[in-house]
C-alpha cells in the first residue's frame, strides 16, 4: 500500500541536490574513487593515540591528506593555539554552538588550512573538520567551483561522503558532550544529520554496497537516516537516476 511506502527524511529540493551533486562529484572525480575504501574511526586507518598535542594533530593531517587524495606540497597547515581555554573550561560551556573550528584560503597558489587547537580535542571532530578544509582544495584549489558559489559550503561538506570521509563528518555534525552542569551540543559543518544519511545512502548504492559493514561505525541518528534512506531508494525507481538500477539489479 502507498500509504506504507518509506520516506524519504529529507524534503524533495534537498533530495534532488544531494542526487545532483553527487552525480557532479562522479564526473569531476572519477567512478574509480567510489572503489576506495571507506575511511572509518579505527586503528587501521588512525593507529596513533590522540591527546590533541600539535604532533598528533599534524599526524592526523597527513593521514587524511593522503586519504583524501591531495598534494601534500599543495597544503600549508597552520596551528592555532590562541585562547584556547583548558578543556575543563571549555567542558563548561553552555548551549548549542555551530563549530568552525577550520579554515581555508588560497596564500600565493598554495592552500592554507587553520586550525583552531580549542576546539579540536576530539579525534573525530579533528578528521572532520580536516576533511571539509581539504575538500576545499579539491573543489575549489583545483578549480572545479567558483569561490562565489552559492552552495559550495554544502558541496564541500558532501565531497566529503564522495571522497571517502563521510562517515566522520555525519557523526561530527551534531554531537553531545557531559559535563557537570549538563548537557552541551555542538553543530559542525553545514549539512544536518538527515542529509549526511541520505548522502551516504546514495553513495552506498553508488558503491554497489547495498549491506555496507561500515555503517556500524555511524551515531545512531546518521546511522538511522541512512537505512531509512536505503528503503527509499529500494521502494522508488525514479531516485538516484543512472545508479540505483545497477545496484538493485545485480
Amino acid at each position: 500500500m502507498g500509504f506504507f511506502r518509506p520516506r524519504c527524511p529529507v524534503g524533495e529540493v534537498e533530495r534532488l541536490w544531494v542526487e545532483e551533486m553527487l552525480s557532479w562529484c562522479a564526473t569531476q572525480f572519477g567512478t574509480r574513487t567510489l572503489r576506495t575504501p571507506v575511511i572509518l574511526p579505527t586503528s587501521d586507518y588512525f593507529p596513533d593515540t590522540y591527546s590533541g598535542a600539535e604532533s598528533q594533530v599534524l599526524a592526523v593531517v597527513e593521514r587524511v591528506v593522503r586519504y583524501m587524495g591531495v598534494g601534500r606540497d599543495r597544503i600549508v597547515v597552520e596551528l592555532d593555539s590562541a585562547g584556547a581555554a583548558p578543556l575543563d573550561q571549555l567542558m563548561q560551556l553552555e548551549g548549542a554552538a555551530r563549530g568552525e573550528a577550520g579554515h581555508y584560503r588560497l596564500e600565493h597558489g598554495r592552500a592554507v588550512v587553520t586550525l583552531e587547537l580549542a576546539r579540536l580535542r576530539s579525534p573525530v571532530t579533528l578528521v572532520a573538520t580536516v576533511a571539509h578544509e581539504l575538500a576545499h582544495e579539491r573543489l575549489l584549489g583545483e578549480q572545479r567551483i567558483a569561490p562565489d558559489r552559492h552552495d559550495g559550503e554544502q558541496l564541500t561538506d558532501l565531497a566529503t561522503v564522495y571522497l571517502g570521509l563521510g562517515v566522520f563528518n555525519a557523526n561530527a555534525a551534531f554531537q553531545f558532550s557531559q559535563n557537570s552542569r549538563g548537557w552541551r551540543s555542538q553543530r559542525l559543518g553545514y549539512l544536518s544529520q538527515p542529509m549526511y544519511g541520505y548522502a551516504l545512502a546514495c553513495w552506498t548504492v553508488m558503491r554497489g554496497d547495498l549491506r555496507p559493514a561500515w555503517s556500524a561505525h555511524l551515531d545512531t541518528n546518521p546511522r538511522v537516516y541512512m537505512k531509512q534512506s536505503l528503503k527509499y531508494l529500494r521502494a522508488n525507481p525514479d531516485a538516484l537516476p543512472g545508479w540505483r538500477a545497477a545496484a538493485f539489479e545485480s
